[in-house]
């Protein structure tokens, strides 16, 4: 009999929670069911119907003192603002808030749900890798020797100061015979190149401190971007290697990114004077394939990480990935495969894609 109680009363117990537990629910159905809930958290609302279009016409946020560049370089991490939201609003049983968050959800999706599936496939022609291998590396021997172990078929360099060139061009000679420099910039290839020159997208007359200068006192830097054509079976692929301006968060400037942008146009206009049909850019651009003014670029040539990549592809900076400012585009040729290579000596993670003719 005991244990028949014994039994009884813990039966009578579970009954107990587990009816707890459904006047739990019907009370929070019940919260959600009435007038209530539309008017609550109307701040939480107006907050996410901002969110959505924000990222829906990010395109028309003025880009005075740069906020529109600095809006779009980092997009995609407003995205991480709908689950706080959301749970501000499920903390507030607001009705309204959660449909409102079907905005900022659906912008998101629709700009960057793409990049979340990976779109790589098997195989390729030929492998390239792009890296800022930064001026102030404390080992440029190693770093060549992690990117030559890549076994990319070309190898672009920037931001190469004279003496760390030297270093690279010996650690590399042996498994690219063919390479060029100019200025800050090189590319190493395993195929013949030729026809090599630089391009001209730096101005040192072109932002707040150049206005109270004189031209002639501005310094002449040396070139960031070169153009090559590499001979392949399938006829000549146009390389360029570019290392655009720098951008800066300046106080009475803003976003400054005027000297960027007008090396962007340059080299913008150089690969549509293009006559070859297949090119390739690869560089440190200082700024994402989202930001407008790489709109001249990107109507021209598509992105190897969006369009065979899996996920951002983030390359900046290389202790906390936040942007991909290292870019690989493409014209004539398909990217089968896009994906970031492990960290060197330098602050910015190397890019890598193979593509096929």
């Amino acid at each position: 009999m005991d244990t028949a109680q014994a039994g009884q009363c813990g039966a009578g117990r579970g009954d107990t929670g587990s009816g707890a537990r459904r006047a739990r629910i019907r009370r929070a159905v019940r919260s959600l069911s009435g007038p209530d809930p539309w008017k609550r958290g109307p701040v939480l609302a107006a907050l996410a119907l901002v969110l959505g279009l924000l990222m829906l016409l990010h395109a028309q946020i003025t880009d005075r003192g740069g906020l529109g560049s600095l809006v779009e370089t980092f997009l995609p991490w407003f995205g991480l603002f709908i689950p706080v939201l959301a749970a501000g609003a499920l903390w507030r049983r607001s009705a309204a808030a959660v449909v409102a968050l079907l905005l900022p959800v659906v912008a998101w999706l629709s700009l960057f749900g793409g990049l979340l599936f990976g779109k790589s496939q098997p195989g390729g022609d030929l492998t390239v890798v792009s890296h800022n291998v930064n001026a102030e590396n404390p080992d440029p021997a190693s770093t060549a020797r992690d990117l030559a172990a890549s076994g990319a078929d070309l190898l672009a360099l920037e931001e190469m100061t004279p003496q760390a060139a030297v270093a690279y061009g010996k650690e590399l000679a042996k498994a690219y015979p063919y390479h060029t420099v100019q200025g800050t910039v090189g590319l190493w290839s395993k195929l013949p190149l030729s026809d090599s020159r630089s391009v001209d997208v730096l101005r040192g007359n072109v932002g707040p401190l150049a206005k109270t200068r004189r031209a002639e006192d501005l310094p002449v830097d040396p070139p960031r971007a070169l153009r090559t054509a590499v001979a392949t079976d399938q006829g000549p692929l146009v390389v360029y290697v570019a290392h655009l301006g720098s951008v800066r968060l300046m106080p009475r400037h803003g976003f400054w990114t005027d000297s960027r942008d007008v090396g962007a146009v340059a080299l913008a206009k150089a690969v549509a004077a293009e006559q070859n049909e297949r090119v390739v850019v690869l560089g440190d651009l200082n700024g994402t394939t989202d930001d407008r003014a790489f709109d001249g670029l990107t109507s021209q040539l598509h992105s190897a990480q969006e369009a065979a990549g899996h996920g951002f592809g983030f390359s900046w900076p290389a202790s906390f990935p936040m942007a991909r400012i290292d870019q690989i585009l493409v014209r004539g040729v398909e990217p089968k495969s896009s994906w970031v290579l492990p960290a060197t000596g330098s602050d910015h993670l190397p890019v890598a894609a193979s593509i096929s003719w």
